[in-house]
């Protein structure tokens, strides 16, 4: 008894340890992709190349994951992938800064998402194993939690180190900023390494079952795939949200990014509550969190300010939700010994659905946004009925 209450408090401080990696990694860049896009329009890149950019680089991002995922699986070599991810994903980002040409900068750019896509399958893997211990919903919250107050913190620190640097040339100043982001990219690194030492077996750490299924990923899994992208392909991006509330002139430009700081902290708070919630009732959380998010389109492309704030607490909701329950729901379904190859699959199927909705939803907004709205909340819907059947079964 004594020995399982000092294992969970030791998982429970490995989290959070774990989680200071998240929100340090998050502040270095989520700093740099809120200025990456402008960044790269001052080198001499057209609004069609940063879009394809920044295309191209979430699709590798998402996609290379189910090949890392099957390459931790097989050689187990968690803490390898995760650091060797971090080192390319982090110091890439303040390389940004020497770049005088926006080719060079959009290989940086890519290349930062190839780095997340080496470490995301170890890192979830590794988490997962913790958080056996305290339960999958709380552990994955408190990892989004600190995740979210960094990816706040972040755009807030390039903000005030470029307005510091207001008498330089805009691209110095912008270089500036990407420069200061090498303190938390060593930060996020030193903390890895930390976490490496203390814990050199994460998988030891996983609290064993009472039924163990087959290890392979099976129906219901392949069933839970659907349902999550049906949520990816539904919820649209931010960034079409705030070229909305730009292009009626519903919001001054001043507030959109701070509509986007409340969904950001309604995202926090969102995960670690249903989070909790999660460990209490299962794989039926995810289905209400996805009611409640469902209707954020009839607020996000309204007719008004107001309705854009309410929209943004309700993306929020479903970003908190996404980020915390989805990756607890995928250690509770698969075994240890394929989890990694699970969370790379997982990673893989939901960017490109997101990456496809969100390319249709685009097309929708410039024809009908009513259009727009059906199809997001029709697609919300079906993955909450998907959630139910899993959770019936």
């Amino acid at each position: 008894m004594q020995d399982a209450k000092n294992m969970k408090k030791k998982a429970l401080y490995f989290i959070v340890l774990m989680g200071f990696v998240s929100l340090f990694s998050d502040i270095t860049y989520e700093g740099a992709r809120s200025l990456v896009g402008p960044y790269l329009g001052l080198l001499g890149a057209s609004a069609v190349v940063v879009s394809a950019i920044a295309g191209l680089g979430e699709l590798l991002g998402y996609t290379l994951r189910f090949v890392t995922g099957k390459l931790v699986d097989k050689t187990k070599k968690y803490w390898f992938f995760a650091i060797l991810g971090y080192s390319i994903n982090l110091l890439v980002i303040p390389t940004l800064a020497l770049t005088k040409h926006w080719i060079l900068a959009a290989i940086l750019v890519i290349l930062e998402r190839v780095g997340k896509a080496l470490r995301k399958p170890a890192k979830d893997t590794i988490t997962s194993f913790a958080s056996s211990q305290v339960g999958y919903g709380t552990g994955f919250a408190i990892e989004e939690f600190m995740d979210q107050i960094g990816a706040t913190i972040g755009p807030l620190f390039m903000s005030l180190t470029i307005a510091n640097n207001i008498k330089l040339e805009t691209v110095d100043a912008y270089r500036k900023a990407f420069a200061f982001l090498v303190f938390p990219a060593v930060i996020t690194i030193g903390i890895i390494f930390i976490a490496r030492v203390l814990v050199p077996n994460p998988e030891k750490m996983e609290k064993a079952k009472e039924t163990i299924k087959d290890v392979k990923l099976d129906r219901t899994f392949y069933l839970y795939l659907a349902g999550i992208s049906l949520i990816a392909f539904g919820f649209a991006d931010f960034a079409l949200i705030g070229f909305h509330a730009q292009k009626l002139n519903l919001l001054s430009p001043a507030m959109i990014p701070i509509a986007y700081m409340i969904a950001m902290i309604v995202d926090a708070f969102a995960a670690l509550f249903f989070g909790k919630l999660f460990d209490r009732l299962g794989i039926g959380v995810l289905a209400i969190s996805t009611f409640i998010s469902a209707f954020y389109g009839i607020f996000s492309f309204g007719n008004s300010g107001t309705f854009i704030m309410v929209g943004s607490i309700l993306w929020g909701i479903g970003m908190g939700a996404q980020e915390s329950i989805m990756k607890a729901a995928v250690a509770k379904l698969v075994e240890k010994e394929k989890r990694a190859t699970a969370y790379g699959f997982f990673n893989a199927v939901f960017g490109i659905a997101w990456f496809v909705g969100s390319a249709l939803l685009g097309i929708l907004y410039s024809i009908s946004i009513k259009s727009l709205i059906a199809v997001s909340i029709i697609s919300e819907i079906a993955a909450v009925i998907i959630f139910l059947t899993i959770r019936k079964s």
